[in-house]
């Protein structure tokens, strides 16, 4: 059996490398496709839905994941929503060619359309969940720490 490795992925929690709060923590995954592994187009399906996931504003956010092309990597409407994009690069004859832009297809307009809907509906919630995560999930960023020096102002009728 010819065990070859299909992906691998990496994120720093930098809570646990700082214990509070320091920036960002985003994502990398590479994954090999063609030649006995999946087609691109099916590594790909799985960004075609708009998968709501944690991440958004300060990481204390859910939203839908939404794929992009690096272009319109740069989010800016509350820091979101939460986006993917896809570099694709062939490898022929030992050297590296690309980047291709996988998610500049205008397949993914309609999925791009879904999750800006999505995101409205989400945001419309304002700061409670589902919008905004729970609390036993939020402990990564200072949301926490300002509820709790705010306390004494919160009133319960």
């Amino acid at each position: 059996m010819n065990e070859r490795i299909a992906a691998t992925a990496c994120t720093e929690k930098l809570n646990f490398t700082a214990g509070r709060y320091v920036g960002k923590d985003d994502p990398v995954c590479i994954v090999r496709a063609q030649s006995g592994m999946p087609a691109v187009g099916e590594v790909l399906e799985g960004f075609a839905s708009g998968h709501l996931v944690s991440g958004w504003m300060r990481g204390s956010h859910r939203g839908p994941l939404m794929p992009v092309s690096a272009k319109d990597a740069v989010p800016t409407r509350f820091d979101g929503p939460p986006r993917v994009m896809g570099l694709g690069f062939q490898v022929s004859n030992g050297k590296l060619h690309g980047p291709r832009d996988l998610f500049s297809d205008i397949s993914f307009d309609l999925i791009r359309s879904k999750c800006l809907v999505i995101a409205d509906y989400m945001r419309s919630h304002g700061p409670f969940e589902p919008h905004r995560l729970s609390e036993a999930e939020l402990e990564y960023t200072t949301l926490p720490e300002v509820l709790e020096n705010l306390k004494s102002r919160f009133k319960m009728d």
